[in-house]
């Protein structure tokens, strides 16, 4: 289904960050990530892949290759290739974030099982 409701797929869990996802094709994948007051999605990287985080809700904290800002609704981050990023929620309301990346790195690789 190419048109989504996006509010009412919003989901938020007290043990952690939750992920929603959206839609995924071979080529990206799209999610909605809740972020309760404190949690967060440890600094990581993809080596192949370019990823986005656009704020809905919020005031979530975001680091891209070491620098880190507090973001806004409306505000955008990405981080390139190799880039080490992630999110936190210091504030005391939720944070929703859009988030993509591409190329899918779940995507089926050719010829596997």
């Amino acid at each position: 289904m190419p048109f989504l409701d996006t509010p009412g797929l919003r989901r938020f869990d007290a043990a952690a960050l939750h992920k929603t996802n959206l839609f995924q094709t071979e080529h990206l994948f799209c999610d909605l990530y809740g972020l309760e007051p404190g949690q967060s999605q440890k600094l990581h990287s993809h080596a192949d892949a370019t990823k986005f985080y656009f704020v809905l809700e919020g005031r979530p904290r975001i680091t891209i290759a070491g620098e880190t800002r507090d973001l806004s609704p409306g505000g955008l981050a990405f981080a390139a290739p190799g880039e080490p990023h992630g999110v936190d929620n210091p504030g005391s309301g939720r944070a929703v974030l859009l988030v993509a990346m591409a190329p899918n790195p779940n995507r089926p690789v050719p010829g596997g099982s």
